[in-house]
């Protein structure tokens, strides 16, 4: 997967001829454990969408008639049936598709408590009208490791869409919920299941 090129906010604004896709990252700390002894640290969620691959909540918005906050307002509220707001300040990064040409992504990341996060995950299920359409469900990323590769190896493993995988990984070392080392591992871990997985005949 080629590099995605960032750019300012700014920049992509004034790009004729192309769409803009908005995605986020909700994300808070959690202090439950696995099995009672593995603590889960952070709840950070993703969604299984339509076409079986990985992604964050999100889409495609028209920032000549609306900001580019209030578009992704109004795809969360559809995809995960709560109006969550979103502003300028969680704005993180602004990127030219590394794999659809003449589309900018624009990703962010809003912390919130795990109450909320738990009654987006209700309202995802209950009320989205997405829900069984565009999105499968919604899924935490694990971000602990297990013998064998299990948890955060396991999961970067899986397909993603775009440049999710990188906006997730990158995101993970932004808010420090990880270790460089341990993002390292994690990658290495997930390339080596991957090369197994296309060596295995059946």
């Amino acid at each position: 997967m080629a590099e995605a090129e960032q750019i300012a906010r700014e920049d992509a604004l004034t790009r004729e001829g192309f769409r803009h896709a908005c995605h986020i990252m909700l994300y808070g700390d959690s202090s439950a454990e696995l099995f009672g002894k593995t603590p889960i640290k952070h709840i950070v969620l993703m969604q299984m969408r339509f076409d079986g691959l990985l992604g964050f909540p999100g889409g495609l918005v028209n920032p000549s008639k609306e900001t580019l906050e209030a578009g992704l307002s109004r795809e969360l509220h559809e995809e995960v049936g709560v109006a969550v707001p979103v502003g300028v300040d969680d704005h993180v990064s602004s990127c030219l598709s590394p794999s659809c040409p003449q589309l900018i992504t624009h990703f962010y990341i809003k912390k919130m408590t795990e109450s909320e996060l738990k009654e987006i995950e209700r309202a995802a299920v209950t009320t989205a009208t997405d829900h069984g359409l565009e999105v499968l469900g919604m899924v935490r990323v694990p971000l602990y490791f297990l013998k064998n590769g299990g948890g955060l190896p396991y999961f970067l493993s899986h397909s993603f869409i775009s440049n999710s995988r990188a906006q997730l990984l990158s995101a993970l070392k932004h808010c420090r919920l990880l270790s460089h080392g341990e993002l390292e591992k994690a990658v290495r871990q997930a390339e080596q299941m991957r090369r197994t997985h296309s060596d295995d005949p059946h």
